[in-house]
């Protein structure tokens, strides 16, 4: 696939944005930094209404029948708005484990909710900084689970999970009802991350995968849900390059505009390189769903796209000055989503490990 967008595509990305900017503000965004437990739920509410609940899902089950490329779009512009809820792609990456790898009578259950978006979903892999431990501590014996997933995004508000548990030794990757399962908020900085812990006791799951293939199964739904972030990162750098370029165009200082003296202008235009290789390579690994080389290429936009986004929200903030540390300009809105996308999904030491392995095995 080319790394441009066609014309179909290109209406996706623009009619998406004048929705998000339409519907998602600053002022809605900011309480929510001090409220554990919440999101915003107009940007829920849109994405429900607009169908990109359901835009990479199979019509058989309520989806439309699109792609990673389309949803990656979508992605980009919530990024560019810093939209107030992980479920999309949460939902996602949950709604993907269950159609690859679950029963026709488990496709029915969770698909179509999903879908809608009625149904929330949640990935509960990681342990702490640990994507994809080799040995979790949730432990599933006869079909219940037992044990707790930590710091899980969406997981306050979550009704199924999708869980990477430890059965007699072997992993294994399960679905599980959330109905009744207790959650513990976890403070943070982005607080419509809607982090929790969830605590197992005897809980109900179903078995989607074992052994090795759970482990495969499950690297391959966080590889989709990097490359949906990916394109988040990617959405927020952009903005973050175009606020610093206006601000430096208007702002003056010694008779002249501050884009003008070199430290400005080389800081915006080395920004302009890392969100156009960031974009290119999400566009890549997008196309590559289904391919042998799509974990290379996901962990590769996933770093690019963190590297884009992280400098961007420095650059950006430096490039204003002291009014880039305000509540009220809000550009440590951009600062805070950088940083806690950063983690979700993997840290770069993860993707970077995952990168450095499928290089030399193709080397070899």
């Amino acid at each position: 696939m080319t790394i441009l967008y066609d014309e179909s595509q290109q209406a996706i990305a623009t009619e998406s944005r004048r929705v998000l900017e339409a519907r998602v503000s600053k002022d809605a965004l900011l309480p929510l930094l001090e409220t554990v437990g919440e999101y915003h739920r107009p940007f829920w509410d849109t994405a429900k209404e607009q169908g990109w609940t359901a835009l990479a899902l199979p019509e058989t089950h309520g989806g439309l029948d699109l792609g990673l490329v389309e949803l990656g779009l979508i992605a980009h512009e919530a990024g560019r708005s810093i939209s107030g809820a992980p479920f999309l792609t949460s939902s996602f990456g949950a709604a993907k484990a269950v159609e690859l790898f679950g029963s026709e009578t488990q496709k029915a259950r969770w698909l179509p909710g999903l879908a809608s978006g009625e149904t929330i979903g949640a990935i509960a892999f990681s342990e702490g900084p640990d994507a994809l431990p080799r040995r979790p501590d949730v432990t599933l014996t006869d079909d219940r689970l037992d044990g707790t997933a930590r710091g899980i995004s969406a997981g306050l508000a979550a009704d199924m999970a999708i869980v990477l548990a430890n059965r007699a030794g072997t992993p294994v990757l399960a679905i599980a009802d959330l109905a009744g399962v207790e959650r513990s908020p976890v403070p943070s900085f982005d607080n419509s991350r809607c982090l929790a812990d969830l605590h197992f006791s005897a809980t109900t799951a179903e078995t989607l995968a074992a052994g090795d293939t759970a482990r495969d199964a499950a690297l391959h739904i966080l590889a989709l849900q990097a490359v949906v972030t990916a394109h988040e990162q990617t959405g927020g750098a952009e903005a973050l390059m175009e606020i610093a370029r206006d601000y430096a165009l208007t702002r003056r200082a010694f008779g002249q505009p501050i884009g003008a003296f070199q430290s400005v202008k080389h800081r915006i235009t080395e920004l302009y390189g890392l969100v156009e290789l960031a974009r290119a390579n999400c566009i890549h690994a997008a196309a590559r769903e289904g391919m042998a080389d799509f974990i290379t290429a996901a962990a590769a936009a996933r770093l690019s796209a963190t590297e884009a986004y992280d400098s961007a929200a420095r650059d950006c903030i430096q490039v204003h000055g002291g009014i880039g540390v305000t509540w009220e300009i809000g550009l440590h809105l951009h600062m805070r989503r950088a940083r806690s996308l950063a983690i979700e999904q993997g840290s770069s030491l993860f993707w970077e490990d995952i990168l450095v392995d499928r290089l030399a095995g193709e080397a070899a």
